[in-house]
């Protein structure tokens, strides 16, 4: 018996911004100094470094609540369950619900008390609550409610990720680019079959490393309002995740039982193409091996980094087989891994 996932949905929004698109923007330094390249120039490097190429905004209309109940709705339908028979949900995201251009973060309600109203989920015994624990806050949930499960105070459980982090960007840091919305979802649940979560891990560190990624102001000088947007330290957490994540996913697998042989797929976080590079180049460098051809699937080419949403995107892209060259097969060994805010790390060996 395990405790695997039975029902998968994702909300990929349809509106695509382009590089291009970016090319009339006003980018300024942290310090509000103007670029000494020109803005082809910028969006080439950013493309070299990051693969982005586009990436999802959702409608204006909808708010992270609304496109994470698309995807609760798109994995309940694939379990082929009752909604009523939910024991738990669970929403990770970061920054609520941000009506397009508003300019204040609502997260009361819960997201995920708004999700149990969108989906008119009326059992009582339902419990509805949020995780925020950066860019790994899909995985750490996923790694609560099997803790659920396997204590007995659950038999299933939904978990989603979703974020609209496009109404959270400021418009003159060339950082925006990389970041978009949407939302991914699983239904996980006792089964008698011998698939499902084997091990995991998961790591805070938070004395140098706690502001690596913070809220801050526009970096046009002339911007005066009192919002605050995402910002990073983006090479300290380059150096951060290459020091620190290889190991962590290293510990997972061999907590598992199982070899690095038997790992056929690693779904990472999408959040720099060269940094997921680095760190699967790194992890295998561990076990004195090269990175097998097609291990690491990557959807951050055209989705961009939606944060919590990318690692549960990914995994229904491919099962549903939208994901070209891609599958996840009836007894494969597949690992989920993420690094963000916090900074958190955490990692999970899966048997499909």
């Amino acid at each position: 018996m395990g405790i695997t996932i039975t029902g998968t949905g994702s909300y990929i929004p349809q509106e695509v911004t382009t590089n291009k698109d970016f090319e009339n923007h006003n980018f300024y330094n942290e310090d509000g100094t103007s670029f000494s390249n020109e803005n082809s120039v910028i969006i080439e490097k950013f493309k070299a470094i990051t693969g982005i190429s586009e990436r999802r905004y959702a409608q204006k209309k909808y708010t992270t609540s609304d496109i994470a109940a698309f995807a609760a709705q798109n994995a309940i339908d694939y379990a082929k369950i009752d909604a009523e028979t939910i024991d738990y949900i669970i929403v990770a995201h970061n920054y609520g619900d941000v009506r397009y251009g508003g300019v204040q973060s609502d997260t009361v309600p819960s997201i995920a008390s708004r999700v149990k109203s969108i989906l008119k989920i009326k059992n009582s015994s339902c419990v509805a609550y949020d995780m925020i624990f950066g860019c790994p806050g899909w995985v750490e949930s996923m790694i609560q409610a099997n803790a659920f499960i396997k204590a007995g105070i659950a038999k299933r459980c939904l978990v989603i990720g979703a974020e609209t982090l496009s109404r959270v960007t400021d418009p003159h840091d060339r950082d925006s680019m990389i970041y978009s919305d949407g939302a991914g979802a699983v239904i996980i649940e006792h089964t008698e079959d011998t698939t499902g979560i084997i091990t995991h891990a998961s790591a805070t560190h938070a004395i140098d490393e706690a502001n690596f990624i913070y809220f801050g102001k526009s970096n046009n000088i002339e911007d005066r309002q009192a919002r605050r947007y995402i910002k990073m330290n983006g090479r300290k957490i380059y150096n951060f995740a290459l020091t620190h994540v290889p190991n962590a996913m290293k510990n997972c697998l061999d907590a598992s039982g199982y070899g690095i042989n038997d790992l056929k797929k690693i779904l990472i976080h999408q959040a720099n193409e060269k940094m997921d590079e680095a760190i699967v180049k790194r992890f295998y460098g561990l076990y004195d091996m090269d990175a097998p051809k097609d291990i690491m699937p990557m959807t951050i080419n055209t989705l961009g980094n939606s944060s919590v949403a990318t690692v549960p995107t990914l995994y229904d892209l491919i099962i549903n087989n939208k994901l070209e060259g891609h599958q996840i097969k009836k007894g494969d060994l597949i690992m989920f891994a993420s690094v963000g805010a916090g900074m958190n790390i955490n990692a999970m060996v899966y048997k499909a």
